[in-house]
């Protein structure tokens, strides 16, 4: 079943008492989302906890069922992702058309799931200004799951096309699906420096999801030079060697903590059925990170 992450009623707010949150994911030592929701929950007057819990995809489905009605929600990082969509009782359109989740938040009658990476991502695009591309064309690095979140927010900006650079076709067939449903023209192009030259693309945004060891040298300098801005979902370690290439090549650059932030702000209001406090959450950001980007 699916719901409309606007419309759907949120029951948090109506419960008495103290209520519990969690990150899931694996490894998950180094999740700032607790960092994020303490603040919020503190700011909001809500005494309530939130804890890391390592889980992976296989073991999420009953770790989420066996929960009690004290617990009001999860954020799901890798790789629990597509198995916390599975999960969930009812889902919202944006999470079903990426085809994935990582928000759940408890609803009568089990959980709902969402995919607030898109607000995260949206906010990425924001920062270097290329939230709005209307006809123009993105290249995305990566073609796994947070490459999902990222096409969205670049057809709901406006954008006409995207190509996708990773390692295998084969592997990207599942982002190529994502854009075609978004009604973005996709190619692909293999992640290699010298298919990138040859391809002659001409891009607003180069929008790397992938981890800052997977390039090399020569993939850093082939992509830093493709596009005025860059948004690179990697927070830690920040810069990224992409990161630091766009940058001395002029580019606009934003790092990964703008899109973690943001995406926090709707699983808060999930969690709590309440208006994030979002300067609480942002000063709790910035305090625990250097407030580096």
């Amino acid at each position: 079943m699916t719901a409309s992450s606007a419309d759907r009623p949120l029951r948090a707010a109506e419960r008495d008492g103290p209520r519990r949150a969690a990150v899931l994911g694996m490894p998950i030592a180094h999740s700032l989302s607790p960092v994020l929701h303490r603040a919020a929950f503190a700011a909001l007057g809500l005494d309530w906890t939130y804890d890391r819990i390592e889980c992976d995809a296989e073991r999420l489905p009953r770790l989420v069922a066996e929960c009690g009605p004290e617990w009001v929600g999860f954020s799901v990082t890798m790789p629990g992702k597509f198995a916390a969509l599975a999960a969930a009782a009812e889902r919202t359109d944006r999470a079903v058309r990426v085809g994935s989740a990582n928000t759940l938040a408890r609803i009568d009658g089990g959980w709902l799931a969402d995919c607030t990476d898109i607000d995260g991502a949206r906010a990425l695009l924001a920062a270097v200004g290329a939230a709005q591309g209307a006809g123009r064309r993105a290249l995305v690095v990566g073609a796994g799951g947070t490459s999902l979140p990222m096409i969205a927010a670049l057809a709901a900006g406006g954008y006409s096309a995207v190509t996708l650079a990773s390692r295998s076709r084969e592997r990207a067939a599942t982002a190529l699906r994502c854009a075609e449903s978004f009604s973005l023209a996709a190619d692909w192009v293999a992640l290699d420096p010298a298919a990138l030259t040859s391809a002659g693309i001409d891009v607003a945004v180069v929008a790397s999801t992938v981890p800052a060891t997977a390039l090399h040298d020569d993939l850093i300098g082939a992509l830093a030079g493709l596009a005025p801005t860059l948004v690179d979902v990697i927070y830690d370690p920040w810069p990224t060697p992409l990161a630091d290439a766009a940058a001395e090549r002029g580019a606009m650059v934003v790092g990964g903590l703008t899109m973690l932030l943001n995406q926090a702000y709707r699983q808060c209001e999930l969690f709590t059925g309440r208006p994030a406090p979002r300067e609480a959450m942002a000063q709790a950001l910035a305090a625990a990170t250097g407030a580096k980007r």
